[in-house]
């Protein structure tokens, strides 16, 4: 395998980082304060073709091969992880199940439009009852004439509030499978008559990006927003949660990036005992741990994206991806608070903020336990 990032890939990086430091990292603190979208930034995002990442050219989109998306990914996040967040739910979990589930006429109606940011895509399949056991769904959609009728909630749904169109996993009930409850997939888009979301979530981290309950009352859509055929929703899902996991793990990557980099900076200028805390072996240790995790956590990541590109499975390498960054930021972020001592704790610093921002990384887009089962399902297989 070539570890070598090509000029393109080395070129997106550099851009983006440069973008991610002017734009996006002097609104950090307070875009964590405020907790609101971020619209002004998500409009200069889509400017730069970052909304369109994984969208086809011919819709408007960048077509970015996906390990110069998790690069991308990667460097927003080591900005603002939040917005890393909802960039990837955009692209990964809500564009890219078009581009490789949609119909044509589906393709031309949302693709340009997300590209363009001029809709923010949203992805819908946790449910009160519903999490790692995503085949306990209860929001139904009954077919009904030349519509689908849905009725149900979904929780935690990223860009829940402002969504533009959101993809909603629903059982389809027929009297001959009552009991397989197949589920299907729905572009549901905001207007529609009985679809509403709730009030923002007040969560610990990840404020940049908001969350919210989505609700649906009698809520019809037309039965041509089905996306794929019915009972194809569970496949779909899980298929794009393995391409959603390339994002995730790059966010990862991201925030442990600059928990490092802080905890680096700070260990040459705090001074004890007359010396840099960073002359002392302890943290030394601390440090060529730290470094260590991110770079192995950067190769896996980018092992799952190639074999994507590839046309390879990446079921297994990619769960290993997400299950060993989430872990190693959790850690890594840790570490950069124990080393700034008392200051890590204060807002002022920010790893304060990366604290708070890491651990939900450990819980979306499948648990590490999640993903333990996946690998060893994958292991078990061969």
């Amino acid at each position: 395998m070539d570890f070598d990032l090509t000029e393109e890939q080395e070129l997106i990086r550099s851009t983006v980082r440069e973008f991610a430091e002017t734009v996006l990292a002097p609104r950090a603190r307070e875009m964590d304060e405020k907790a609101e979208f971020p619209w002004e930034e998500t409009k200069k995002m889509a400017e730069q073709g970052y909304l369109g990442a994984q969208i086809p050219k011919q819709y408007g989109g960048s077509e970015l091969d996906s390990v110069s998306y998790a690069i991308m990914i990667e460097e927003i996040s080591r900005a603002v992880c939040g917005i890393g967040l909802t960039l990837q739910i955009h692209n990964s979990a809500c564009a890219q199940p078009i581009v490789q589930f949609g119909n044509e006429e589906q393709k031309k109606k949302f693709l340009p439009r997300l590209a363009k940011g001029e809709i923010i895509g949203a992805f819908a399949l946790t449910e009160p009852g519903a999490g790692s056991d995503a085949q306990s769904l209860r929001t139904t959609a009954t077919p009904k004439g030349n519509e689908y009728i849905l009725n149900g909630s979904k929780i935690f749904i990223t860009s829940g509030p402002v969504a533009g169109v959101a993809l909603v996993f629903a059982i389809t009930p027929s009297a001959e499978e009552a009991k397989r409850k197949p589920i299907s997939a729905f572009l549901v888009e905001k207007g529609t008559p009985g679809f509403s979301a709730g009030a923002k979530e007040d969560k610990m981290g990840m404020r940049a990006a908001i969350n919210s309950e989505l609700m649906f009352d009698d809520c019809r859509i037309p039965k041509e927003n089905l996306l794929g055929k019915e009972g194809d929703g569970f496949r779909i899902a899980m298929t794009i949660l393995d391409s959603a996991r390339i994002g995730a793990s790059a966010q990862a990557v991201g925030l442990a990036q600059a928990a490092f980099e802080e905890a680096l900076k700070y260990s040459q200028e705090r001074v004890q005992f007359n010396r840099p805390i960073a002359r002392f072996q302890a943290v030394q240790f601390m440090l060529a741990e730290m470094a260590t995790q991110i770079e192995s956590a950067r190769l896996l990541t980018h092992q799952a994206a190639l074999l994507k590109d590839k046309g390879a499975r990446f079921t297994k390498e990619v769960a290993m991806a997400k299950l060993y960054s989430s872990r190693m930021c959790t850690e890594v972020v840790s570490k950069a608070v124990q080393i700034h001592g008392g200051y890590g704790y204060m807002k002022d610093y920010p790893v304060e903020r990366y604290y708070r921002d890491a651990k939900v990384l450990e819980i979306y887009e499948g648990t590490s336990e999640v993903q333990r089962m996946v690998i060893a399902g994958q292991l078990l297989k061969s």
